[in-house]
């Protein structure tokens, strides 16, 4: 039987800690060609609502299965159903927002602790919803951050996310009256907004400073300017094709100049050249680097993996039957 876990169930079970290691298993799994992944797609119902899949595979972990969710002026849903590899059989249905926010900010954990200077200690947060609290925390989990400065557009929801966070995280966090006022000296730039336009502009950056841009993921939206990604010496995406579909930040940047994609790289060799002892991001102290974020889906099937066999063993979730006496009724035919 399939175990049905609910959102109550993941946030019980699921820690930062945990998702960066899940993470990061999974861009080595890419790297070394045992895991593979369907980009996002994407079906529009015109004046109504957005149904949004993605799928992966680790034959290293045993699991495949796909994020499906929906997008409307009422919100999102999110669902992951998980299958085991060997057998095909359907082992979890997962209510997937949490575990989502989770993963996405583990990326950005990966990605930091690749390319952020070691003595990085200020971050600047441009964006004070849900995602932004992950993404701080994942920051947090990879580098000594000692101060942040939060900017959202929202005054009373960036003054309630320091609160949150200082005591969260304990460190010191300060809302701020402006994207420059965050940016301006900041080690670590992490943009987690749901911005068309650009919120954070290159003359801001200082020499050395690492941007995690996790908001933008379709191909019209974008929250760093033209300059921002001129100033960049090392650009690294989670998966090049998927970037070259919505990355809005990129696209728009590159234009007409194909070119310029062939000096951006992916995340998954960055893992696999730490893990062979050569690791292929940041160069110099003083390089901007740039993690482009769009999430892909074999983050949520290997973070899903550990947190399906974690409830396995803490007896969490809940059971239930599917297709039982006619389940492998297609066995011997053709599908």
């Amino acid at each position: 039987m399939a175990l049905l876990l609910r959102e109550a169930d993941v946030r019980m079970i699921l820690t930062m800690p945990l998702a960066i290691e899940a993470v990061e298993e999974a861009f080595r799994h890419l790297a070394d060609n045992s895991a593979v992944l369907h980009p996002r797609q994407r079906l529009h119902i015109p004046g109504q609502s957005y149904l949004h899949y993605m799928a992966a595979g680790d034959s290293g972990g045993g699991y495949m299965g796909l994020k499906i969710y929906t997008s409307s002026r009422e919100g999102l849903r999110f669902l992951l159903p998980l299958f085991d590899t060997r057998s095909g059989d359907l082992v979890a249905l997962i209510e997937a927002d949490y575990l989502g926010q989770m993963r996405t900010g583990a990326a950005s954990g990966v990605a930091t602790k690749l390319l952020a200077n070691p003595d990085a200690r200020t971050v600047a947060m441009i964006g004070t919803g849900s995602q932004a609290r992950t993404q701080l925390e994942a920051v947090a989990a990879v580098r000594k951050i000692e101060r942040v400065r939060a900017f959202g557009r929202d005054a009373q929801r960036r003054e309630q996310f320091a609160e949150e966070m200082a005591v969260r995280l304990n460190i010191t966090v300060r809302a701020v009256a402006s994207a420059e006022g965050a940016v301006r000296g900041a080690d670590i730039v992490v943009t987690s907004t749901t911005a068309t336009e650009p919120v954070v502009f290159g003359a801001w950056l200082k020499p050395g400073a690492h941007i995690n841009a996790i908001g933008a993921n379709f191909p019209q939206k974008r929250e760093l300017d033209d300059e921002t990604v001129r100033r960049a010496g090392v650009i690294v995406v989670d998966s090049l094709q998927q970037s070259k579909q919505e990355s809005g930040d990129l696209i728009q940047a590159f234009g007409d100049d194909a070119a310029r994609w062939k000096n951006v790289r992916e995340l998954a060799g960055i893992v696999a050249g730490k893990t062979a002892g050569q690791i292929s991001g940041r160069a110099q102290p003083e390089q901007i680097t740039l993690f482009k974020s769009n999430g892909i889906a074999i983050e949520d099937i290997v973070v899903a993996g550990r947190v399906y066999e974690l409830a396995r063993t803490r007896a969490i979730g809940t059971e239930i039957p599917m297709w039982q006496g006619d389940g492998r009724s297609a066995k011997g035919r053709s599908v």
